[in-house]
């Protein structure tokens, strides 16, 4: 173990490494709210919805490729907003990326949607059919015991 490890030193260069490759404290600082994380990589590639994906080998296999949301997503974003294509490489289903291999696209797929039930006006809401059971009570009307 050498004196820089043993201080933790090379900890701090890694640090000072990571910020200036992702342009200052403010950006990290930033990131680190968003992702709770503060990873570099290699940019991988874009796909249509603007999400970012990156690659560092540096991680151990289930955490070295992650994705970045575009920043009009904020905090509201969820796994839904990955296409599946980009999907299958960030589980390490597929090694090349669609933007070096293009995935088989058969006619019938469709197009990939996020999960919409999170906004109030595209929520998926059920309706019954059956009458109910329980019938609410309003003041000076007579109980209807059918």
């Amino acid at each position: 173990m050498s004196l820089k490890a043993w201080l933790g030193i090379d900890k701090l260069q890694k640090f000072q490494q990571i910020v200036k490759e992702i342009g200052g404290v403010r950006a990290v600082l930033r990131k680190r709210y968003l992702m709770d994380v503060t990873r570099v990589g290699t940019l991988v590639g874009n796909d249509k919805y603007g999400n970012r994906y990156y690659e560092n080998n540096e991680y151990f296999v289930p955490r070295n490729r992650w994705v970045e949301f575009p920043d009009k997503v904020w905090l509201d974003y969820d796994a839904s907003q990955v296409p599946p294509e980009w999907h299958s490489w960030l589980h390490h289903i597929t090694d090349s990326p669609p933007t070096v291999q293009e995935p088989l696209t058969q006619k019938f797929s469709l197009d990939h949607k996020e999960n919409t039930s999170i906004y109030a006006d595209k929520k998926y809401i059920p309706y019954s059919t059956t009458r109910t059971k329980v019938q609410a009570w309003t003041p000076g009307q007579k109980p209807n015991f059918d």
